[in-house]
């Protein structure tokens, strides 16, 4: 057996890949499964974005690209995101990735290390604990509690935060609880970072997709921008229904930059070219499709947080943003991972436990309702059935 590093250990993984795994295991075998499990848009790419990339293509966009993204899409980026974070962006300060999980986890490895601390929140996206650990340093997770909306407590975080701080990770809007942070929340962390020069890794992956309220970015306030303390992650694959392209892009101070650039050229060389120029398309072209897909998620919202408050056991908070909803399900009885465990089995629902996103998501459940309103209240229903079977 081949002996591997020690670091291997420490690696976690994205837990809705392994459960779509095993419903699909359980169609092969004839089973009905009602997928609310993985975290993509069922919308099709835009047909303008498609037919940018094929264009793309029949003009010869085969070939390596600069690593830090070709120049034409790191200026469409800054003139697009500078006037909404109200600053100035260079496209030096743009790096474009296969996906936007890349600059998480090239922003981690470049700061994170033995000795130093990460503030990331919990419930959260796993990586996030998963890179923290990976590179040795300790992950102090932040709790989002279901009573502030799935928000943190500013108290608690100024508590948490120690001069081993390295580097504070917020998202909002949130997976896997939809939440989203307020201003409030976000001057307080941009003031205690500012203070002590903490600089904050911003994924705003869901920007777009916010049903109340305005969204606000850490980048905006005194001391943040993008050329101070703030990375912003982004990318196209939730806004634009491009998961499969594989494109995100980082924006950060020029320094950092360079040295996110290096970690591309040591692991992708450089991002798909063909897909850079399907990206310009989407920031440039008609946004027709990105409000029509975040109207019905907004529907989809509605029948899913309803359905759910009516099941026995479970309570479910209105979600702010992404597409998902976290419920409680502590009154059922069962833990998360017995849950998921449930509904797949005796419902044919595949849902996400919510310790899988942490520690502190234990007694919850991640669905995704990017899925139609016809299989959502079918879930519902079938849910409803398995659990009056108890």
């Amino acid at each position: 057996m081949i002996k591997l590093a020690e670091r291997m250990g420490r690696l976690g993984t994205e837990s809705a890949f392994e459960v779509l795994a095993k419903a699909k295991a359980l169609e092969a075998q004839g089973r009905e499964i009602i997928h609310l499990e993985i975290g993509e848009p069922d919308f099709d790419t835009p047909q303008n974005i498609i037919d940018a990339a094929c264009k793309a293509l029949n003009s010869g966009a085969t070939h390596y690209t600069n690593a830090q993204g070709i120049p034409e899409l790191r200026e469409v980026i800054a003139e697009h995101l500078g006037p909404v974070r109200n600053q100035t962006i260079d496209p030096a300060q743009v790096v474009v990735t296969p996906g936007a999980k890349p600059i998480m986890f090239y922003i981690i490895m470049a700061l994170a290390e033995p000795g130093t601390e990460v503030l990331y929140p919990n419930p959260g996206f796993p990586i996030y604990e998963s890179m923290i650990n990976f590179m040795g340093a300790k992950a102090v997770p932040i709790p989002l509690l279901e009573e502030k909306g799935f928000r943190f407590d500013i108290d608690e975080f100024r508590e948490l935060v120690t001069d081993r701080t390295r580097l504070v990770i917020l998202n909002s809007p949130q997976n896997p609880t939809g939440g989203a942070l307020e201003l409030s929340d976000l001057q307080a962390v941009a003031e205690i970072c500012a203070e002590r020069d903490i600089p904050v890794l911003s994924d705003e992956v869901y920007e777009h997709i916010l049903y109340d309220g305005e969204f606000h970015s850490i980048a905006t306030l005194p001391g943040m921008s993008t050329s101070e303390r703030t990375i912003i992650l982004h990318g196209f694959s939730k806004t634009y229904a491009m998961t499969g392209w594989r494109l995100g892009y980082g924006v950060m101070p020029k320094d950092l930059a360079q040295h996110i650039t290096r970690l591309m050229v040591n692991s992708n060389s450089c991002t798909n070219a063909a897909t850079q120029y399907a990206g310009i398309e989407a920031l440039q072209g008609p946004q027709d499709s990105v409000k029509e897909m975040v109207q019905a998620f907004s529907e989809r919202r509605e029948v899913i947080v309803n359905g759910l408050n009516e099941l026995p056991g479970v309570s479910c908070v209105m979600p702010g943003g992404a597409f998902y909803v976290f419920p409680n399900i502590k009154g059922t009885g069962m833990t998360s991972a017995e849950a998921e465990a449930f509904f797949m089995d005796r419902a044919g629902v595949a849902c996400l436990s919510g310790a899988a996103f942490g520690k502190y998501g234990e007694g919850y459940l991640r669905l995704s309702y990017a899925n139609s309103i016809e299989n959502i209240e079918k879930a519902l229903a079938s849910m409803g059935a398995a659990l009056a079977d108890l």
